[in-house]
């Protein structure tokens, strides 16, 4: 793990790798998914079926494309008792914080008659959840329960499967858990696509939640417009503030839990400490000789991971802000005397005792957040990605009357004649 002092041409070269990492084109995936779209917008089942046997050597047919509820009913009374208790804390927890974002209708009444704000929610949601050689079972419960807290009445499940067209029991029972009753074992972008567009076996909806590979983030991003998309989450991130009195091997091991999600995850650490610096660096050599995927997280910390070393803890917040990461640890001593400094991150972890692991599975904040910068102007996923706001107007005549000149002058200042004489036309107004 490199240690970089803020200023240096080394930590500036490093800063520009870590904005690129994400941003970076491949030619070959859009045009590879552009194609997958296409053809299961046109060929339905048939195509979808194609390019799962193609991608995941997994053959489907119509009648075994969804998950019967007999399977559903077994996978949960194969969990152990712990397993069964920690995913119901979870949902739990996720549930009641996601209560806090609940947004109702208003109205209100003034002279002019009565304004206000219809909030709806979304009649049908795709929910995907990355699977295949994995269990993401925290993915179900962070995507499905905001969408069950808003309203909406069908949650539609996609997630890839492996040879034996099993679905980890976790990931089901998590499903149950947050009233999912609609789920399909298919992955990729093609499942991406059945949702946006609909085949003959699954019905397209309204707007599709949650992460999955550079080709389900591409195709998200192509489908925007034809569905909604919450966002196109990139690689996972964390930044951590520390000055002198954290533990070096707690922020080690959260550098390196971050680091184990994959090659392209970023793990950094900026701190007002050279001491504090050297010894995370020591910690990180200690500890990642004991990690089961210690090649994938040594390739991470090689490529997207750094110690930067800065004056003091406000030249850190200004450099948290620049960067604009997904999870922000701030690991000190008062960690509330930083947070008015705080203007982009994703999820904001208070003081050395809240680790950002915590936050992935059951603290109660959702776990879907922006990435790559995007910080800067996104939000985590929330109850209201699941609602729709349609504004309510009723005017009285005498407030028509008295705003008839204002908006045919406004009109006509915009060229738009027909717009004025919609307001001039009403000359018999009582």
């Amino acid at each position: 793990m490199r240690v970089l002092r803020a200023g240096t041409a080394e930590a500036a070269a490093f800063l520009d790798v870590l904005r690129d990492r994400a941003r970076t084109p491949v030619p070959e995936v859009e045009a590879t998914v552009r194609r997958i779209l296409e053809d299961v917008r046109q060929k339905g089942d048939a195509a979808l079926f194609e390019y799962t046997e193609r991608f995941d050597r997994v053959r489907l047919e119509a009648g075994t494309l969804r998950v019967g509820e007999a399977e559903m009913e077994a996978a949960l009374r194969s969990l152990d008792p712990a397993t069964s208790d920690a995913l119901s804390l979870a949902a739990r927890r996720i549930e009641a914080f996601h209560r806090r974002q609940h947004r109702e209708s208003w109205f209100y009444q003034e002279e002019a008659g009565l304004l206000g704000q219809l909030v709806r929610p979304l009649g049908r949601a795709g929910l995907y959840v990355p699977g295949g050689t994995a269990a993401y079972p925290s993915s179900v419960l962070m995507n499905a329960i905001p969408a069950r807290v808003a309203g909406v009445e069908e949650l539609v499940l996609c997630t890839p499967v492996g040879r034996d067209r099993g679905i980890p029991a976790a990931v089901l029972a998590a499903a149950n858990l947050a009233g999912v009753r609609e789920i399909y074992r298919v992955g990729g972008a093609q499942a991406v696509a059945a949702l946006a567009f609909g085949t003959e076996s699954i019905r397209r909806v309204d707007k599709i939640v949650g992460p999955g590979n550079i080709y389900v983030a591409t195709a998200k991003r192509l489908l925007f417009g034809v569905v909604g998309i919450d966002l196109v989450a990139g690689p996972s991130e964390v930044l951590i503030v520390a000055d002198g009195t954290v533990q070096a091997s707690w922020v080690a091991a959260d550098l390196l839990a971050q680091a184990e999600h994959d090659a392209l995850a970023s793990a950094v650490c900026v701190t007002s400490s050279a001491e504090v610096a050297e010894a995370v660096r020591r910690e990180i050599q200690r500890q990642i000789e004991s990690l089961p995927r210690q090649s994938l997280v040594r390739e991470a910390l090689d490529a997207f991971g750094a110690i930067i070393v800065v004056e003091d803890l406000g030249a850190a917040m200004v450099l948290a802000n620049t960067i604009a990461p997904e999870h922000l640890e701030l690991a000190v001593a008062d960690p509330w005397a930083l947070v008015p400094e705080v203007r982009n991150a994703g999820a904001v972890f208070l003081g050395a005792h809240t680790p950002e692991v915590a936050g992935d599975y059951l603290a109660g904040p959702n776990h879907v957040l922006p990435t790559a910068g995007t910080a800067r102007w996104s939000s985590p996923l929330s109850v209201e990605d699941f609602q729709k706001r349609c504004s309510l107007l009723s005017l009285t005549p005498e407030a028509l009357r008295r705003w008839r000149d204002p908006i045919a002058r406004l009109a006509r200042l915009e060229g738009l004649e027909a717009h004025a004489r919609s307001i001039t036309v009403r000359t018999d107004l009582p």
